[in-house]
């Protein structure tokens, strides 16, 4: 089998990529080992995949080359992608600022993928293993279970370590090794943190409580919400920090973000002097979580007999939470990849790589990583559509 163009990786970026290059004219392959096309978008969103956020920008991406995303995100905007979903019917919503999601199902943004794929001549194949690839004359020679198929142009759309359950695997990696091209160190990112045992215990019956938080590290803070869990902590906050956390490193939670907590004490220290402070607390989360943080800290009795002093500190445990995590759960619940094919080896126009004519990689193998809320899904696009006019 010959072709133009193999893309390997049936998700996100590679549909993209794949669609666009066949409405050139050109003839396009998607190689997909796992059986299911798109896994990871089906799987986005609790379902119903937050496919883009309107307002991306440079600024939302982690990358050794903070300039290497700036061309395809102009050349590819969320309204091009807002466009592209309207005019196939799909329903969407803005959950939070800027954040769409699919009014029904994930599975539709994978319908308009395929169907472009469909318009665009490119053929799909899934169950099929690629167990490598060599250059042969200008082109490639890929090997796969269904036998060799030979392409001009072969685009490295197989994403990074996160979540493996899904079908992810190193082959981008370990291909771009293999060609001479280097990988900068990869860890995951968009996971929650694991703690230590003996601050897990204390806190750990308020697993599935959330509360509203700034948290900050390396530099970043982020107000959204936290989850506590069984194994410590996760939810928005959590996991848009640990794109900025390395291990050993603390990171500090302010749990009320959005007052001056002491000056509220005085206050109902006047109003409610025979109020216990955890009974006051409450009032701002929910009661069994004021009861656990009291119990951690040692805050106790009531509020007419705390010195303003005293009130200080209750206020700096609640504002300043310093907590150093044990971990994270690594790649198994990781939402993204840090790290990637070296944004020096490729082109920031076309995505080929420099040392390799014909060689391209695209979306999350690439050492760009977004923030959370549909960045991820706006990088693969701009990526997948850029690459696509090249190859």
């Amino acid at each position: 089998m010959k072709f133009d163009v193999v893309v390997i990786g049936g998700g996100a970026s590679g549909l993209m990529c794949a669609a666009t290059a066949g409405y050139r004219g050109r003839s396009v392959l998607v190689i997909e080992h796992t059986s299911k096309i798109g896994r990871k978008i089906l799987m986005s969103g609790g379902g119903r995949s937050n496919f883009t956020h309107l307002h991306t920008s440079p600024a939302n991406f982690l990358s050794d080359n903070a300039h290497f995303c700036k061309s395809a995100l102009s050349r590819y905007k969320a309204a091009d992608f807002v466009e592209l979903v309207e005019r196939h019917g799909v329903e969407y919503h803005e959950k939070t600022p800027g954040q769409l999601f699919c009014n029904e199902s994930s599975r539709e943004i994978v319908r308009v993928l395929l169907t472009e794929c469909e318009w665009a001549g490119v053929e799909v194949m899934t169950g099929v293993a690629v167990d490598g690839a060599a250059q042969q004359g200008e082109g490639f020679v890929v090997n796969t279970s269904s036998g060799q198929i030979e392409a001009s142009s072969l685009v490295i759309a197989t994403g990074g370590l996160s979540i493996p359950n899904g079908g992810a695997t190193s082959f981008a990696y370990d291909l771009a090794r293999q060609f001479g091209l280097a990988v900068t160190e990869c860890r995951a990112a968009l996971v929650p943190f694991t703690l230590q045992p003996q601050l897990l215990e204390p806190i750990k019956v308020l697993a599935g409580v959330s509360q509203p938080v700034t948290v900050s590290c390396g530099g970043m803070s982020f107000k959204e919400e936290m989850l506590f869990t069984h194994r410590g902590l996760s939810g928005p906050a959590i996991l848009q920090i640990s794109s900025y956390w390395e291990p050993g490193a603390e990171v500090v939670i302010n749990l009320l973000p959005d007052m001056d907590l002491f000056e509220w004490l005085k206050q109902q220290r006047t109003e409610r002097p025979k109020a216990e402070l955890k009974t006051l607390l409450s009032a701002h989360m929910s009661k069994r979580t004021a009861q656990v943080l009291c119990e951690l800290w040692g805050i106790q009795g009531i509020i007419g007999d705390a010195s303003n002093e005293r009130l200080q500190q209750v206020a700096r445990h609640f504002h300043h939470w310093v907590v150093k995590p044990a971990g994270t759960e690594g790649y198994r619940t990781a939402e993204v990849t840090i790290g990637g094919v070296d944004t020096q080896e490729i082109s920031s126009r076309t995505f080929e790589a420099n040392k390799v004519p014909h060689l391209y990689f695209i979306g999350e193998c690439i050492d760009v990583t977004g923030h959370l809320g549909g960045h991820n899904f706006q990088w693969a696009w701009a990526s997948g559509y850029c690459a696509g006019q090249y190859v």
